[in-house]
């Protein structure tokens, strides 16, 4: 079994660098080889797998996905780290150096990647950026069909919810988009360097075919952001006040795409906002 990071030698790497970890970066280090091996079997990557990883930080995962045999894509935003990585990797799992690709930048801002596409994400995403990064990463490469992130708890939860859950919200509608979303477990803080302040939560994604719709990702996502633009009032307000128009007009557009406007945002499934995205269209809005 290959080598993996224990506590003593990621606080000896980190210290090489200099690194203190930073809440701006949402940097919590995964310091337990068991939660990595956990994390790798439960996202079922195989050695045929080209595993794209955001955020490897000193490589506590990294060295786990290597370890099934696949090839990794890892994209890190700190130069210090990316340099490391590579160095660290060849020492502890030389056999294993050659399958892993470093790429030095920002995770949010990358549209292309070197080698070949990836087919699953497996990542523990930073607090702060968690889900804009996912968003990018779903529409940005369309080849990966598998994904396990860790991310805060909350956050797992509001991206796994179903309509008519008080966490349902836009992160749970945009993702379904692309994905279908399940908690795939928790990880309690003792597991990190530094310990956060909460739990996180594992979520698994499994990719389907985008829907077949007359309006776009674009225009259904701006009706999704108008719905939940004040999730507390009811659904025909609330998009009123998102789209700039008066609350009747929006029970009218409504009515039409055979939704209850006196719902609110959060009981509202995917196929309905995909239902009204074709409304606002058809009406040029």
């Amino acid at each position: 079994m290959a080598e993996l990071l224990d506590p003593r030698t990621i606080r000896q790497l980190a210290a090489e660098i200099g690194l203190r970890p930073t809440k701006q970066r949402g940097q919590n280090f995964v310091t337990d080889p068991n939660t990595v091996r956990r994390i790798v079997a439960k996202s079922g990557i195989t050695a045929d797998d080209v595993v794209l990883e955001v955020g490897p930080g000193l490589g506590s995962l990294t060295l786990g996905l290597l370890e099934t045999g696949a090839q990794v894509t890892a994209i890190e935003i700190e130069d210090t780290l990316a340099a490391l990585l590579p160095r660290t990797v060849a020492q502890l799992q030389p056999d294993n150096a050659e399958r892993l690709c470093v790429v030095a930048a920002d995770a949010l801002t990358v549209t292309e990647l070197p080698g070949p596409a990836p087919t699953a994400v497996v990542a523990n995403l930073p607090y702060n950026v968690a889900v804009p990064v996912l968003l990018h990463l779903l529409a940005t490469f369309d080849r990966w069909r598998l994904g396990l992130v860790m991310v805060q708890l909350e956050v797992a939860d509001r991206l796994a919810a179903a309509p008519g859950s008080k966490v349902y919200g836009v992160p749970s509608a945009k993702v379904a988009w692309y994905a279908a979303a399940e908690r795939g477990g928790t990880v309690p803080p003792t597991g990190f360097w530094p310990a956060p302040n909460v739990d996180s939560g594992l979520v698994r994604l499994t990719r389907r075919e985008p829907p077949t719709t007359g309006a776009s990702r674009e225009e259904v996502f701006a009706v999704i952001d108008a719905a939940f633009s004040q999730r507390r009032k009811t659904l025909r307000n609330s998009l009123g006040a998102g789209l700039g128009i008066a609350a009747s007009e929006a029970a009218m557009l409504l009515e039409e795409a055979g939704i209850d406007g006196s719902v609110r945002a959060e009981n509202v499934s995917p196929a309905e906002y995909i239902r009204l995205g074709n409304v606002l269209r058809e009406r040029g809005l």
